[in-house]
């Protein structure tokens, strides 16, 4: 039965509903009115005693937030993360629709509230037609009732028009049938061509001033860290339960399906088998593999490339056997030859049809979507679906985050905050080239070139000024069309729309500040381009815990600085730094302050190694999250030595009322709780399991115990966990 209808709350009378959350708000209150008398408490003697506390009202609020987050019981060098965090963990509450409760979910928050107020407003006769476009969008994507009255026997008719899912037919012709084929159908309707193979266009590697065709491993429908654990993982159980399931629902025999499906997940796990790693794919050169067509075709001749190829790219961009293409992981298509070949057609197009099914589910009935929450809650723990208008906005800003970013920054941004990061990024910048200079493991040219490649860093701060541009903004939407009776279509239009703008894109010249690729502000996120050695710093992240205008300058180089430095660092982690300043592949160590490098990077994966997170049984996996980890270090310490420039040349800061700390303390616990976070256990198996992030504890632990800044400022004694003798440093 779906989750939702077994919760422990539906099972309540609306007496008993109402009574509980009368006393659950009860208790809130009467905890939040206990920490602020004592907060406010803590304010009038501090400020009886000192003149130079800040008592503006953004200082009150920032005191107050790092207030209730920290856990002064905790000893800060023991343990910094669960003095930072303590009584956010406590407190917190996770929502049922969420696998997380952290800094970012919150502002991710904020973020769609004021999304769904601009979405929701009524079109104005002056308004640019894309915002028109995605209004009727998200309201084609709220319709619940055409949704639950059509979906489904919308879809049935959509994987006919496709050639059928032959776990549903009386008769599949396997004679007749052709992988090729289903991938062209596909292509025509707008949904993913890339189960089998993945074929996109991007910069050339080697010469990121061009394009190319490139043809990688694909995505699969669960990771493949997963899959290779094969049938008898729990989470592989989970997922075949769920495809079964779901074929039963679009009308197959049980039996039939539970037997069919599983030869379509063998396959799938079989493609995984193929696939290259998440560690083995840090290098960047074993992925550079260039051949023509008329090459690939000769070393994979059981595959028509030239078909293939030209099926995916638009009509108006047809290429030739001389075309080069990039070849990714070559070991994945001499496999990937050989299964299609021994693979029975029936199989194969079960498996593609497969995929569709759990691409069109999000577009379906409650029902269909019910059970699609009881497979992610086996993976990641979540509750219960989020509210219809939350995955709408989703939704919509999947589909179209250029024309979402240019309505979010035109009612939402203060241009100041844009100034104020830019001056952050500045010292930052100036400070890892300091660190540069300094460092004693570098010979003089790769220094020179490691200078040269910081000194060339593109900054993309908050938007680029054209999503203030109506006419820009129509000229790339105008011919974008959709009915807003027609959920599942016009998101399919629009997903055919976008495939054929990027794919067009083939033999453009290649600007790299082009705005198109920068104009995503509604995220809180940010980035680094390695093959256009850029960073980018969308608005929605220069807000709440990480930046305000307002505050003073410790909490900031604290958060969003250490975010900064992060972004940077990331030009000179294990995969950054195997691109030149221009962002092309190049090798410009010596060889001997490579060696030196790879010494310093495997203190940092030793390190992360053996943290480990109990309550999973689970242990960090070093070598997939060393890039992550190495930002993480380089990051909040250029942040901090940032900031002391910037002190320097600048007049004390005031302290925050009711807070004991001096202003670099404050650093270090700012930089600290932008990472506090409570989860569910099953989102952080996912998490160790997956993803190229540590979990949000190490993200503090890791960095400040390697810090000889912190133990300073903290006092902790050598020998003390944030203290240890021995510590990493790459940069």
């Amino acid at each position: 039965m779906p989750l939702r209808q077994d919760s422990w709350w539906k099972r309540k009378t609306k007496l008993e509903r109402k009574l509980i959350v009368v006393a659950l708000v009860s208790l809130c209150l009467a905890g939040f009115l206990l920490i602020s008398l004592l907060f406010c408490q803590r304010i009038h003697s501090t400020f009886l005693g000192s003149d130079d506390i800040c008592l503006t009202r953004e200082c009150v609020e920032t005191a107050g937030e790092v207030f209730r987050n920290m856990d002064e019981s905790v000893d800060p060098c023991q343990d910094f993360y669960r003095f930072a965090c303590g009584n956010y963990i406590k407190h917190s509450l996770i929502s049922n629709d969420k696998t997380f409760a952290n800094t970012f979910t919150v502002i991710n928050d904020i973020l769609q509230e004021q999304i769904k107020i601009s979405l929701e407003e009524a079109p104005s006769a002056k308004e640019p037609k894309p915002f028109v476009t995605v209004k009727k969008y998200y309201r084609a994507c709220k319709n619940k009732t055409l949704t639950e009255r059509y979906g489904l026997d919308i879809a049935r008719k959509l994987l006919k028009d496709l050639g059928g899912w032959p776990v549903l037919e009386e008769y599949f012709d396997d004679f007749t049938y052709n992988w090729i084929d289903s991938i062209r159908a596909l292509r025509k309707t707008g949904l993913s061509v890339n189960s089998l193979i993945d074929i996109s266009v991007g910069l050339d590697f080697k010469h990121s001033t061009k394009r190319l065709i490139q043809i990688d491993q694909p995505g699969l429908g669960l990771s493949r860290e997963y899959l290779v654990k094969g049938i008898s993982d729990k989470i592989v159980k989970a997922y075949y339960e769920y495809m079964v399931d779901i074929a039963e629902m679009f009308g197959c025999d049980r039996p039939k399906a539970s037997e069919e499906l599983l030869e379509s997940l063998q396959f799938e796990i079989n493609l995984a088998n193929f696939s290259l790693s998440q560690e083995d794919r840090r290098n960047i050169s074993n992925l550079y593999n260039l051949l023509t067509i008329q090459q690939l075709e000769a070393k994979y001749s059981q595959i028509p490339w030239l078909d293939l190829i030209n099926t995916i790219m638009p009509k108006n961009v047809q290429v030739n056997r001389s075309q080069p293409v990039l070849v990714g992981v070559p070991y994945y298509l001499q496999s990937f030859e050989k299964l299609i070949n021994s693979t029975p057609k029936r199989v194969q197009a079960n498996y593609v049809m497969w995929r569709v099914v759990k691409d069109l589910i999000s577009y379906l009935n409650q029902e269909v979507k019910d059970r699609e929450l009881i497979f992610k809650h086996a993976i990641n723990g979540i509750q219960e679906s989020p509210p219809r208008w939350k995955e709408c906005i989703d939704e919509t800003t999947s589909l179209a985050p250029i024309v979402i970013g240019a309505m979010y920054v035109r009612k939402y941004f203060h241009v100041e905050a844009k100034q104020n990061a830019l001056e952050m990024v500045k010292y930052i910048k100036e400070q890892f080239k300091d660190i540069l200079r300094s460092i004693d493991w570098m010979d003089s040219e790769t220094r020179k070139s490691a200078l040269d490649k910081a000194n060339t860093i593109v900054d993309h701060i908050a938007y680029p000024d054209e999503l203030l541009d109506d006419q820009k903004i129509g000229q790339l939407y105008d011919k974008l069309e959709v009915d807003e009776n027609q959920f599942l279509y016009s998101a399919l239009n629009i997903s055919k729309f976008t495939m054929d703008y990027t794919l067009s894109r083939l033999r453009e010249a290649v600007n790299k500040t082009d705005w198109k690729e920068h104009g995503f502000p509604a995220q809180v996120n940010a980035f680094y381009h390695p093959l256009e050695n850029s960073i980018t710093f969308p608005a929605g992240i220069l807000q709440g815990v990480f930046f305000h205008k307002d505050r003073p300058r410790y909490m900031n180089f604290g958060a969003v600085g250490s975010v900064i430095g992060h972004e940077i660092t990331h030009g000179f982690d294990d995969t950054g730094r195997q691109f030149d300043k221009n962002g092309d592949l190049v090798n410009w160590w010596k060889e001997e302050t490579k060696i030196k490098f790879l010494e310093k990077a495997q203190c940092i994966i030793k390190q992360y190694n053996n943290y480990s997170i109990p309550e999973v049984k689970l242990k960090l996996n070093g070598v997939r999250t060393q890039g992550e980890n190495i930002a993480d270090n380089g990051g909040v310490k250029q942040a901090y030595l940032a900031y002391k420039k910037w002190q320097r040349s600048n007049a004390p800061e005031p302290k925050l009322p009711g807070l004991k700390y001096d202003p670099r303390q404050l650093f270090w616990l700012s930089a600290a709780q932008i990472w506090c976070s409570k989860h569910r256990p099953e989102a952080i198996a996912l998490q160790v399991t997956v993803d190229a992030h540590s979990p949000a504890e190490f993200r503090v632990l890791g960095p400040f115990s390697n810090s000889e800044f912190f133990a300073k400022d903290f006092n902790c004694p050598v020998g003390s966990k944030m203290n240890p003798e021995h510590k990493c440093s790459v940069w």
